[in-house]
């Protein structure tokens, strides 16, 4: 055959050969570095060369662009397909850029090529904190209670306030210690009005888990932060139990741990500790709760005297406590009761201050809601005080400086109450009662004169009367009116009674925590106890909380109430929670009757074991024999347990009751 040009040389052919053989060859085991070449590799190896020394386009071009024309000429093709002579081109060849025509028919906005636009995203904590800092500042500048509240609501993000509480005790403790009674004044501004109580726990909680962090900068600052804790808890924002409370989160080795035992040992134990962590900073701008009440008392007098509105509207602004401004409010509405010439001027006094922004309407209903309560003690010193009261509350709504909401939820309480003589006498009689049982420790006695009364209507006010009137008492009574209250529950008292004066007395926690230290605690102390002692059942606390508003310090206090009765021991602490007392003669009762119990199972004699329930000197406690007994009755499987509990029911041992 001719060797015309385009045909491949013997040598070519020969190339060709011998990678034709290798394709058919299987494949060995990937990874062997013995396999032959492909024939690819083979071509790429050898260069097309010109077989009669004619010219060689395609010398030194790899296979893998080499092309055979129709012609059968080797030709030199464009990457992906395109160009050269005798070939098909790309699958989609085009020799111009695509083009967009909007003025097209078939225009597909969906076609227009993406942009993406950057834009910086910004993160609301981010913008929260930068804005609390002009606040605070602007705050150490001005000393603005009022305006530093207004700023924090305008601001929004409520969810946030727990990092403005970590921000401003941050920065002032790195200031002087005027800056650090500021806070501490503005806290207890902001506290439950514009900071509500869980929110002022959770601010706190972040700073002692940042106190490594603080630490590192500030000098001092666990006993810094030690005394802004100390101090939260006698301005009555955060529960004593916070502390034991926060520190089971904290690492013993952490700062935060150590800042909470500062201020439990160091500032919280000491004697007279209230007046001297109050003072601590100088005090140059903070005054305690009975010295603002004074103030108070002293500036509506001298209104009284001067009949100067201005004059005391401009003092009620200087004293800087909007927050308190509901027991001007109550002193206002007392005096008016108490001098009739003074009661028009009070009544204007309070008008202005309403229309001017002074007082502001949750105020005004709170200092309202508080006289309200304690209008059956007012009544005692003023007889006509209900009445009066009752014709303020349309007079003060009409005329637009009382909201509407009071009439309904606190007015028409008062007038079902007023209407009832019979609860005034009630409550006279039971403090007496009380009275003598604290001097007598006669249950039996207590529980006769109750009876004598007749009106089982009103057991949970004696329940709400007997607490109120130990909290500011010796641990001794507290004991007592555990142990009264206990068998006051089997003999007279329904659970329910139990559970609405418990109610009461937490819907009016707020007002009691004005008047005494650590209430909130010892109202929790009161509920565990009565759940220890099977007066009120777990499930009851439920119900109790179910009835309160879930923000009210009430509700905190059940919670307080269910951490004491789930800790280990819980059952023997509570008992001696007051130091024992008649409260450990209950326990060792519980164990004397089981033991005469037993001794009665294993062959004593009836009227002796009688006798000896009897000696015990606990009839209002006789209810535990019986569920002994009937225990023992079940586990024995006889019937001298049921012997005894039947020679019982002719009034051998129990109670008349």
């Amino acid at each position: 055959m001719a060797s015309g040009e385009g045909f491949l040389t013997d040598e070519q052919r020969e190339v060709l050969k011998i990678a034709s053989q290798n394709a058919e060859t299987p494949l060995p085991s990937p990874g062997l570095s013995s396999s032959p070449k492909s024939p690819t590799s083979l071509l790429s190896d050898h260069q097309l060369k010109d077989p009669a020394g004619g010219k060689a386009p395609t010398c030194g071009v790899g296979v893998r662009h080499v092309r055979r024309s129709h012609s059968g000429k080797f030709v030199r093709v464009k990457k992906d397909g395109a160009g050269g002579k005798g070939t098909w081109g790309k699958l989609l060849d085009t020799d111009r850029e695509s083009h967009i025509d909007r003025n097209d028919p078939n225009y597909d906005s969906g076609e227009e090529p993406y942009q993406l636009v950057g834009s910086t995203i910004s993160d609301p904590l981010d913008e929260y904190k930068k804005a609390v800092v002009s606040i605070i500042e602007e705050y150490f500048s001005t000393s603005d209670v009022e305006l530093a509240a207004s700023d924090l609501k305008d601001l929004g993000s409520s969810e946030f306030h727990p990092y403005f509480l970590k921000r401003l005790v941050s920065i002032a403790m790195d200031r002087h210690d005027k800056e650090k009674e500021m806070a501490s004044v503005l806290l207890s501004s902001l506290y439950a009005d514009v900071i509500s109580p869980n929110q002022i726990r959770d601010g706190f909680v972040m700073l002692l888990d940042a106190a490594d962090d603080l630490a590192v900068d500030i000098l001092d600052a666990v006993n810094i932060l030690a005394l802004f804790v100390a101090r939260a808890v006698v301005d009555e924002i955060l529960p004593p139990a916070f502390l034991t409370r926060a520190k089971k989160t904290l690492p013993e080795s952490s700062k935060g741990y150590q800042v909470l035992q500062t201020a439990e040992k160091s500032y919280l134990s000491a004697p007279h500790h209230a007046e001297l962590v109050e003072r601590r900073w100088g005090g140059s701008i903070h005054v305690t709760v009975e010295e603002m009440k004074k103030k108070i008392a002293d500036l509506l007098r001298e209104y009284v005297e001067s009949g100067d509105t201005f004059e005391a509207c401009r003092c009620i602004r200087e004293l800087g406590v909007s927050f308190f401004h509901h027991e001007v409010v109550k002193r206002a509405l007392v005096l008016a009761m108490e001098i009739q010439a003074a009661k028009l001027l009070m009544l204007k006094l309070l008008k202005e201050a309403a229309e001017e922004g002074l007082i502001s309407s949750s105020q005004m209903v709170k200092g309202f809601a508080r006289l309200a309560e304690s209008l059956d003690d007012l009544a005692l010193d003023i007889p006509s005080a209900k009445t009066l009261f009752q014709s303020i509350v349309p007079k003060a709504i009409s005329e637009g400086w009382l909201d509407a909401s009071f009439s309904k939820s606190s007015c028409e309480d008062g007038e079902g109450q007023s209407e009832d003589k019979r609860l005034r006498r009630y409550k006279e009689e039971v403090v007496t009662i009380i009275h003598e049982y604290f001097l007598s420790d006669d249950i039996p006695e207590l529980i006769r004169s109750l009876e004598d009364l007749g009106l089982p209507e009103f057991n949970p006010i004696f329940l709400k009367k007997l607490i109120t009137l130990v909290l500011d008492r010796k641990n001794r009574e507290k004991e007592m009116a555990s142990v009264l209250l206990s068998a006051l529950h089997i003999e007279i008292f329904s659970t329910e009674d139990i559970v609405n004066g418990f109610v009461m007395l937490l819907e009016s926690a707020e007002d009691t925590a004005l008047d005494i230290l650590d209430a909130s605690t010892e109202l929790a102390l009161f509920l565990a106890r009565a759940v220890i002692d099977d007066v009120l059942a777990p499930l009851n606390l439920d119900e109790i909380a179910s009835k309160l508003s879930p923000n009210c310090s009430g509700s905190e206090t059940i919670r307080m109430a269910r951490s004491l009765i789930t800790a280990r021991h819980a059952g023997e602490r509570l008992l001696r929670c007051w130091g024992g007392g008649t409260g450990w003669a209950v326990e060792d009762a519980k164990d004397k009757i089981m033991k005469l119990l037993e001794e009665y199972e294993s062959g004593g004699v009836v009227a002796e074991a009688c006798q000896c329930i009897r000696d015990l000197g606990m009839p209002f406690f006789n209810h535990e024999v019986v569920k002994k007994a009937l225990v023992m009755a079940m586990e024995k499987k006889n019937d001298r347990m049921l012997d005894l509990l039947q020679w019982s029911s002719d009034g051998r041992f129990t109670h008349p009751g």
